[in-house]
């Protein structure tokens, strides 16, 4: 631990990779719990995973690979909006051939490239040491983007996400924000690409919020606390993998996996307290 402290005194990659946690455990905390409230975590892998399609086009074409994450995420996540919106029926399936057509066309792209990158397996795995200053500058502009939106439509989410009939009758357009939602989501899976991956981006958009929702029953205590335990998770992640010489990415999604469980049983033995304490009141 002495030497990542020492470490993070001296400029370099190590502070760029402790900033890059801070600032996905930030997005993932706000859009997490959207994430997990309305229960739209499948249609978020879907997102997640369609984002190599455009990572794979834009590498074959010699552009920036992050250009093409965001435009295949925005893309993605409207055509799955729409069909969560039109296709009720067949949901499941077309999500899922979303999901596999996005990363088969990235996987055929980024076979035809000359001279094959193989950074590439950083955005698949997460490569959080590799973070430049023009990524942290990517991910600081989408985290405020997120900020911006969901302040400023923060009642209308919360409409969206409790009750759509009381939505609509006050007004609110719930296909537009059910949409502009999945492209916060969208936005949130691009920012972390670089700390955890593709494969690993649901497990942390949604974990901090699953184990803050546990205890906290407002949408706002919810995001706060997320926001918290994501950056929280990111740093310690980023200093055991330091330490151990592990994948960050993994490290991170571990320790985000066993907080998740270890709330699920004290929230558990919170309740049987609290039935016991009401049955002897009585």
């Amino acid at each position: 631990m002495g030497s990542f402290l020492h470490m993070l005194l001296t400029p370099g990659f190590l502070q760029h990779a402790l900033l890059a946690a801070l600032l996905a455990g930030f997005a993932c905390g706000i859009v997490g719990t959207y994430v997990v409230v309305r229960r739209i975590g499948y249609m978020a892998g879907g997102i997640a995973h369609s984002v190599l399609g455009g990572m794979g086009i834009a590498y074959f074409l010699g552009a920036d690979p992050l250009l093409g994450a965001v435009i295949a995420a925005l893309l993605a996540a409207l055509a799955i909006g729409w069909i969560s919106l039109h296709w009720k029926q067949h949901e499941d399936v077309i999500i899922s051939a979303v999901w596999a057509v996005g990363m088969a066309l990235g996987i055929l792209f980024i076979a035809r490239t000359p001279g094959y990158n193989v950074d590439l397996l950083s955005f698949l795995f997460g490569n959080i040491l590799m973070v430049s200053s023009r990524d942290l500058a990517v991910m600081a502009m989408l985290d405020l983007v997120v900020l911006c939106l969901v302040t400023l439509f923060y009642k209308q989410f919360l409409a969206v996400c409790f009750d759509e009939e009381f939505a609509r009758t006050r007004g609110v357009d719930v296909n537009l924000f059910h949409l502009l939602l999945l492209c916060l989501v969208a936005v949130t899976v691009v920012s972390l690409i670089r700390v955890v991956g593709l494969i690993l981006v649901i497990a942390l958009l949604a974990l901090p919020a699953a184990t803050m929702r546990q205890f906290v029953r407002s949408i706002l205590g919810m995001m706060v606390g997320a926001c918290l335990l994501g950056m929280l998770f990111g740093a310690t992640g980023l200093a055991v993998s330091f330490a151990t010489d592990l994948p960050s990415g993994a490290i991170i999604v571990l320790l985000a996996g066993c907080a998740f469980l270890l709330s699920l049983a004290l929230s558990a033995v919170l309740r049987r307290a609290r039935r016991r304490v009401a049955t002897d009141t009585r």
